[in-house]
């Protein structure tokens, strides 16, 4: 289940996620490489980082989904892993920006109902297995459900047929409009942004030059952000409900001893942290650190793992948990030894966050004015300790994660020469590793 612009804050909001994490293991320091949808996906099916899948944005010449393909990118996916050592595969909502439902089913995935514009929720089209087909604004229209039906529908064909499936259920909510599923309308009436010690924050004057000069919020923008927080806690339900049925219509046939769940998100999501209104694509841990929560066969129960793991890794799990083989020179390494207490790899020092910016292409669904965040391009460590930034105008922040969790004190000119040297060679080497360098 891959959900877009989630944040662990709605986790609240989703019962059956929640028994999620007391029957499976969540990695608790689970980062993104970048925080926008297409390079973050990308990432997903390959298991590369953004420098090496050459997707670092959502459209143009360095990304989206033509630059993804450009790069011969969808012949080496978990999906045609997967799909090679005799799984059923099956893709269903949101593949990545700028795909068009006219546009042809990707190799590796033997099913495929994707959209284009799914955002909305109702008036969409989706290319089922090469034919389009139109939805309206009926209650039934409503895209969550309606992918959850048919992923339910694979995975019972796929049992019946005796065939081993792995299926992606990509949903496009909580992204805005956020449009929740009507019987979910009106709940949650009080529920409120968290105030956390990053929300409106006291003083910007340590902050880098793109976002030190933000005002502090206004109660009318604070109240739109709760009503906006509302919207997104409303949405998430019906994505908890396609996890509850899903897991419902496989306990029934008894094939749900035998299958992985996993939940994750493509990125994090700001509001008002850092005074900045709703959005993503900061270095800040409202961006990067997103849920990742597995349950499955030999999964240990109500474990959290605190060591660094990215989305690089998805791709390698994934095919590991399917015994299939890995598409050429991953960066990432399979979690698998982590779920089931086997001796897991040596720990990383740290993963890398690659960003490409400022967006000024307003048509793009991620675009993000001044009063959202639309940081300039930076590379970022994170590792358990800290957090480093270098924006491509030469500007710098640290945070030290053990004092400052919510990154609220820029100490970067407090580094001695020996920490900068060690941090500054350490986000070098991240930022042209490939394969097995990268996984350090």
């Amino acid at each position: 289940m891959l959900t877009d612009d989630l944040a662990p804050n709605l986790l609240r909001y989703m019962p059956n996620v929640q028994r999620m994490q007391k029957s499976g293991t969540t990695f608790s320091n689970y980062f993104v490489t970048d925080s926008l949808c297409c390079p973050s996906r990308a990432t997903m099916l390959t298991g590369r980082y953004p420098h090496n899948t050459g997707v670092f944005t959502n459209q143009g010449s360095d990304g989206g989904y033509a630059t993804f393909n450009r790069k011969g990118n969808q012949h080496r996916t978990f999906a045609t892993s997967l799909k090679a050592a005799g799984y059923n595969t099956a893709m269903l909502g949101k593949y990545m920006n700028g795909y068009q439902p006219t546009n042809p089913v990707p190799p590796g995935w033997s099913e495929w109902y994707v959209a284009g514009n799914g955002y909305p929720n109702y008036n969409y089209k989706l290319n089922e297995n090469g034919r389009l087909v139109s939805y309206g604004n009926k209650p039934s229209d409503y895209l969550t459900d309606v992918l959850s039906r048919k992923s339910i529908d694979f995975a019972q064909r796929s049992v019946a047929a005796k065939k081993p499936f792995m299926l992606e259920l990509s949903v496009f909510t909580p992204h805005g409009p956020a449009t929740p599923a009507p019987r979910d309308k009106g709940k949650f009436p009080k529920a409120k942004v968290p105030r956390t010690p990053a929300f409106n924050e006291a003083d910007m004057s340590d902050k880098p030059a793109w976002i030190k000069g933000r005002p502090k919020l206004t109660q009318a923008q604070i109240k739109k952000l709760d009503a906006t927080f509302r919207k997104r806690a409303r949405s998430v339900l019906a994505i908890d409900k396609a996890i509850g049925d899903m897991q419902a219509a496989l306990k029934a046939s008894g094939a749900d001893r035998n299958t992985y769940f996993v939940f994750t998100s493509d990125n994090g999501y700001h509001m008002g942290e850092h005074r900045l209104m709703q959005g993503k694509q900061t270095a800040y841990d409202t961006d990067i650190k997103v849920p990742l929560i597995v349950t499955g066969p030999g999964v240990r129960a109500g474990r959290t793992v605190s060591t660094l793991t990215q989305n690089t890794d998805l791709c390698p799990t994934f095919t590991d948990l399917g015994r299939a083989r890995p598409p050429a020179q991953v960066d990432g390494i399979s979690l698998v030894p982590y779920l089931t207490g086997k001796r897991p790899p040596k720990p990383r020092d740290g993963v890398l966050i690659e960003h490409r910016g400022p967006n000024t292409v307003a048509s793009d669904p991620d675009f993000q004015a001044a009063p959202a965040g639309n940081p300039p391009t930076y590379n970022a460590l994170r590792t358990t300790r800290e957090l480093y930034v270098e924006y491509a105008n030469g500007q710098r922040e640290y945070y030290d994660i053990r004092r400052d969790p919510h990154q609220l004190n820029n100490t970067f000119g407090r580094l001695s020469p020996g920490q900068l040297k060690k941090l500054r060679s350490m986000l070098r080497e991240l930022t042209t590793c490939k394969g097995r360098e990268c996984q350090k």
